[in-house]
């Protein structure tokens, strides 16, 4: 048992900051863990793919973000099995706890498997419409085909990742992502440069690496089920039709979200693809920093999301909304902590990911930018969260694909490649629509509607 379920979440409702601060810590630690090293890999990856040459970084990047497309919808099912997990949890009702996540392994089956079979079929017709490049399309898409054969085990692992944050048991989650960083980063080692007798595949073999690692992390997500979910319902029933019902209804907005979101990730590639391979290359490594950043943000958000949706089961929403600003305030002061590094030395944070000194030069401006006002993303991130936490999914979906295609994509292109302002129009663009996107989801939080939503 965790020292968190010895906690009694009921007697810190009306507990002092200090308490709330360190009981959400406990519970976000792994989390954040697990975010940030999730992420820490894709650095690696970069790092590692980068010593090819611009070439191959910008067709792991466009090709990295084409497989995110392809898995967006499922993720939809991890908000869905959080926010039914966490409140069965508060509702007390913990034999019902896994059975969410029995559904979303079903459908994630049902989905994955052709999708896999569609994409892998149509991936050399629609890379090149990505990235012009014909160097970069020869190297992106194997490495594409490769991560697009583990789909089916990205839909697994984001359905466990709910639930265990959801039954505040984040270090199952944590322990896993290691596990798979570990193997993957070993394998990167051996297949992209022909070690141990291996050939050398260069950016195919990192893209067999992550696909490999991938399946390793959902057989022992299974594995850790057997031991110790079994008791909540792990593999011993399916939803019923009501619970389906709620299911879809959450995970469907999310899903929507996502693959307006991942697409919106390809209209960038699109757009840095007018400005040339050298700001593709730059831009890359710049989103995978960023991501960096910003996800011990959603780490926090998913541990204060998971809190709201035990205090609804509790019948105490007055709790919830205090759960979520107290994370806003821990968020706040992790993410311009880390902000603070990229203003301070962006050369420093750059220097083991770009090796070119005029790609250097097009990247560092824009980190400093996202580093001076990274503390806007603490708030919209958490409360995003929040919702998604409340089962408010749609609140959540609105008001990210509005930011996203109404403010950011349309900014960017104009500050991109219509003014010529380059990376430094595009990431000012992201700034505002970060900020847009704090200040709604404050004005949906505060009108307080996600309360009466039940899951």
């Amino acid at each position: 048992m965790t020292t968190l379920e010895h906690t009694s979440l009921i007697e810190l409702e009306n507990a002092s900051l200090g308490p709330r601060i360190r009981t959400l810590g406990l519970l976000a630690l792994p989390v954040v863990g697990g975010m940030a090293s999730q992420n820490v890999l894709n650095l690696v990856d970069t790092a590692m793919v980068g010593s090819l040459g611009d070439e191959s970084l910008a067709a792991v990047g466009t090709a990295s973000f084409a497989n995110f497309v392809a898995v967006a919808f499922l993720m939809g099912l991890s908000s869905a099995v959080q926010a039914m997990a966490s409140r069965r949890k508060g509702e007390g009702r913990l034999s019902e706890a896994a059975v969410p996540l029995n559904g979303a392994i079903l459908i994630d089956v049902a989905i994955a498997i052709p999708l896999t079979a569609l994409l892998v079929y149509l991936a050399p017709t629609l890379f090149p419409m990505l990235n012009p490049s014909e160097k970069v399309a020869e190297i992106g898409v194997p490495y594409l085909t490769a991560r697009l054969l583990s789909v089916v085990a990205i839909g697994t692992n984001f359905a466990f990742r709910g639930f265990w944050n959801g039954i505040n048991r984040p270090g199952f989650y944590l322990r896993t992502l290691l596990i798979m960083h570990a193997l993957n980063i070993s394998l990167n080692w051996v297949l992209i440069y022909g070690h141990l007798g291996a050939p050398a595949l260069g950016a195919l073999g990192a893209g067999i690496a992550s696909a490999i690692s991938t399946f390793v992390g959902s057989a022992y997500y299974v594995s850790l089920g057997l031991r110790h979910a079994r008791h909540l319902g792990f593999l011993r029933g399916l939803p019923d039709r009501a619970t389906l019902l709620t299911m879809a209804r959450i995970a469907t907005p999310t899903g929507v979200q996502q693959v307006f979101f991942s697409t919106g990730f390809l209209a960038l590639f699109w757009i840095l693809g007018r400005l040339g391979t050298s700001q593709t290359a730059a831009a890359h490594v710049l989103m995978s920093l960023t991501l960096v950043a910003i996800l011990p943000g959603m780490g926090l958000g998913m541990a204060g999301g998971s809190l709201v949706g035990q205090a609804l089961g509790r019948g105490q929403p007055d709790d919830a909304k205090r759960w979520a600003w107290d994370t806003v305030k821990l968020a706040v002061v992790v993410l311009v902590t880390i902000g603070a590094v990229m203003f301070v030395f962006p050369d420093f944070v750059l220097a083991g990911f770009l090796h070119d000194p005029d790609t250097v030069e097009l990247a560092r401006t824009p980190l400093r930018i996202f580093g001076a006002s990274i503390g806007l993303d603490a708030v919209g991130l958490v409360l995003i969260q929040g919702l998604l936490g409340a089962g408010a999914s749609r609140s959540a979906m609105v008001l990210s694909v509005v930011g996203q295609w109404g403010v950011f994509l349309p900014l960017a292109y104009l500050a991109g490649p219509v003014m010529g302002w380059g990376l430094v129009g595009i990431w000012s663009a992201l700034v505002v629509q970060r900020a847009l996107q704090a200040l709604g989801a404050t004005i949906l939080w505060q009108r307080g509607r996600w309360a009466k939503i039940r899951v």
